[in-house]
């Protein structure tokens, strides 16, 4: 059933200049600018962190909305649990915790399906079993499927996929000339979605930062200046609109170009002198 009419109004305006037969299936965001938030406000940089769960909110409930089957968040990655200070990822552990205890039932009257990627073994216990309790609470939702990426980095996923594949080459002794783009897909922490047809990012930079480098190769990118506290499903809603006017070629022509026919130009004038 559509749960289109659900959407605010202002949000509804917006849909309704969209093409429904062209959305994104999977949406990834990076979500950047929690800090900078507190900062320009003078407030504690956990205040940016739990404004920025609260914004979580807003941007689920708007996919679940329009029925967007795949979003994905960029919610703790690798480098943050190693390089920032220990007393913050304590807190972002408990907060964390606090979103999926809280949020549970929202996700069930939603029908969202939450999954995690990343070496979220590496997480403490407690958190680990937090995570567990909310994905099996879930498990039976049919609507969109929200990935939280958790001590994610996609350099060492791609570590871990080739750890996986090597094993997999030893045990069934296939060639290495035999090996593809898709055995190298299975074995990636994303192996069961669809590659993101789009990549927000929040707070201006223009940066990846280690995440989803496999899976984004042909990813329409849309980097806004606004910090991710103050995001809401509005402005997921205008990087779809902006997603849609663009032409994804993959690498082709678009369409009604012709390639320029050079099969009887001389070989010297292929290239200037």
């Amino acid at each position: 059933m559509s749960r289109i009419q659900e959407l605010p109004p202002e949000e509804l305006a917006i849909y309704r200049r969209l093409d429904p037969e062209r959305l994104p299936k999977h949406v990834a965001i990076i979500m950047d600018g929690n800090g900078r938030w507190a900062g320009k406000r003078r407030l504690k940089r956990f205040l940016g962190h739990q404004q920025g769960a609260e914004a979580v909110h807003f941007v689920v409930e708007t996919a679940s909305r329009i029925d967007l089957p795949w979003l994905t968040l960029y919610a703790f990655s690798l480098e943050n649990n190693l390089r920032r200070p220990k007393t913050e990822v304590s807190f972002l552990m408990r907060l964390l915790s606090a979103y999926l205890t809280s949020n549970v039932q929202r996700m069930n009257d939603n029908n969202v399906r939450i999954h995690y990627v990343g070496r979220t073994h590496e997480l403490p216990n407690e958190v680990q079993e937090r995570m567990q309790w909310a994905a099996e609470a879930t498990q039976q939702n049919t609507g969109t499927t929200l990935t939280l990426a958790l001590n994610y980095g996609a350099r060492s996923e791609l570590v871990d996929a080739f750890k996986r594949l090597y094993a997999e080459i030893e045990q069934k002794h296939i060639r290495l000339d035999d090996i593809t783009e898709q055995d190298i897909q299975r074995h990636l922490y994303t192996a069961h979605m669809p590659d993101p047809d789009l990549l927000i990012r929040t707070s201006g930079e223009m940066r990846i930062s280690n995440y989803l480098l496999w899976q984004i190769a042909y990813t329409e990118i849309f980097v806004t200046n606004r910090l991710w506290p103050d995001f809401r499903g509005l402005h997921m809603l205008e990087a779809i609109e902006d997603f849609q006017r663009r032409e994804r070629r993959y690498g082709g022509l678009s369409d009604g170009s012709e390639s320029d026919d050079v099969t009887s130009l001389p070989a010297n004038q292929l290239v200037n002198s």
